[in-house]
């Protein structure tokens, strides 16, 4: 017979077979086997966002490839992000069912395979399906499962292991941008992609890396698989509101700063190091923005409102700049506000909804940034057409940025200056004997008497 430990593992985590669970722990390890996951938060943060934003230096290669406008273009890049966020609950919903690790690996195969067919394409069409829509759910199957798995083994240090992980997206863009831009000039633009889909094949590893944890707080599975009454809670509900309308202004750097970069007169490398730059600041304030929001100087949703507000300077500013001097400083000033407020917006997220719903609330909330994902390039791209240069893309972007700090300020926590508590139950001992209590350690995988 299965103790009733055993059994509640068994509710709670739907699809992980037995073998594999522990005792449900009191609350998230907060170390041991949690930095691992950190590292594969960092891994899939590289080879999904990170590449996103890398291929907007194959932009122009595509432009005089297939003879298009840039409206046209920025479809490729609006659809990936668009399916991998629309598509983001299917890969929640997904790793509660089956276990995180299969539907991780299985994403980074099918975004891989996108990647390579991509690199195959005669037609702007073919563009679409391969390197839009299968890439965008491969990335969808292998990011979220991730990050919400990540949300579930930090408690304390949440916001520091979050901001590790995001880190993948900066780091990864500073090397890729002229990495890419050298082999589209040696290989072709499609040698480039040929590349990247070998790059993609490991987020297999960060499949390999998850175990499945059971925490004491969490649900039994409910009805709903995609948990979709999250959105009549106020306060994901306006969160998910801010992030549609940040998404719509949020990745226009990413797509069409190297293009802007040469429109001021910038050489091919040039305009790719003010990319590069964007990308190193954005890294090194995930990390530095996950150290400040740890000490709780300010309350998370405060914070989450002031780096908003800063990119959207960030946007707002970029046309003033005349010299390269000055698109590397709006890059800087861009980067470090925008790299910001991604580690405080993933870390406020578990606060909002609890530990035991934050990974369905994962996916839904990149479901909720398709939305300007999918708007946001195209209207880019259009203006661009439309007026002859980007300032008219930058202003567009840095307003709906604008905008989503006001729906951010809507959090009920924002007035109060503090979030709702974790519902994670926490272990209470006695302080007198603290130092002789024996520890808690994740345990990923039973001793075959717990199973008795």
């Amino acid at each position: 017979m299965f103790c009733k430990h055993s059994l509640f593992c068994l509710m709670a985590c739907p699809g992980v077979p037995h073998s594999e669970m522990s005792l449900p722990l009191e609350e998230p390890p907060d170390g041991g086997w949690a930095w691992l996951i950190a590292l594969s938060g960092f891994l899939a943060n590289s080879l999904t966002y990170g590449v996103l934003r890398s291929l907007g230096i194959l932009f122009e290669d595509l432009v005089e490839a297939f003879e298009a406008s840039a409206a046209q273009v920025s479809w490729v890049t609006a659809i990936a992000l668009a399916t991998k966020q629309f598509t983001s609950p299917i890969g929640t919903a997904a790793s509660m069912r089956f276990g995180a690790r299969p539907v991780v690996m299985l994403g980074g195969f099918l975004s891989s395979l996108g990647v390579f067919w991509a690199s195959f394409s005669t037609s702007l069409f073919q563009l679409y399906l391969t390197l839009g829509f299968l890439t965008g759910f491969g990335w969808a199957l292998a990011f979220a499962p991730v990050m919400g798995t990540l949300s579930r083994y930090f408690s304390s240090r949440r916001s520091l292991a979050m901001g590790l992980a995001l880190m993948g997206n900066g780091l990864s863009s500073f090397v890729l941008s002229p990495f890419l831009r050298l082999l589209a000039e040696s290989l072709a633009w499609r040698g480039a992609l040929m590349v990247t889909s070998a790059l993609g094949l490991h987020l297999l590893i960060c499949g390999a890396l998850l175990r499945p944890l059971a925490l004491r707080g969490d649900r039994p599975a409910s009805k709903s698989v995609f948990d979709l009454g999250l959105f009549a809670q106020r306060g994901f509900g306006a969160f998910s509101l801010g992030l549609a309308l940040l998404s719509a202004g949020y990745f226009t750097p990413y797509i069409h700063l190297e293009p802007y970069g040469r429109s001021l007169g910038l050489g091919p490398y040039e305009a790719a190091m003010v990319v590069s730059v964007t990308a190193l600041s954005d890294a090194l304030a995930r990390l530095l923005a996950g150290c400040l929001a740890d000490r709780h100087f300010l309350s998370p949703v405060r914070l989450l409102v002031l780096f908003t507000s800063l990119t959207a300077c960030g946007l707002l500013l970029f046309p003033l700049a005349t010299s390269y001097l000055e698109a590397l400083i709006l890059a800087l000033l861009y980067g470090t506000s925008a790299g910001s407020f991604a580690t405080v917006a993933f870390g406020v997220l578990p606060e909002i909804v609890g530990i035991a719903r934050v990974v369905n609330a994962t996916g839904l909330s990149l479901m909720a940034m398709s939305v300007g994902g999918l708007l946001g390039p195209p209207l880019s791209g259009l203006l661009r057409d439309l007026t002859g240069d980007f300032t008219a893309s930058f202003l567009v972007g840095g307003t709906f940025v604008l905008c989503a700090s006001v729906a951010f300020i809507a959090l009920p926590s924002f007035c109060t200056g503090c979030c709702p508590r974790d519902s994670t139950p926490r272990v209470k001992r006695d302080p007198d004997t603290l130092d002789s209590a024996p520890p808690l350690l994740p345990t990923p995988f039973p001793s075959k008497s717990s199973q008795i």
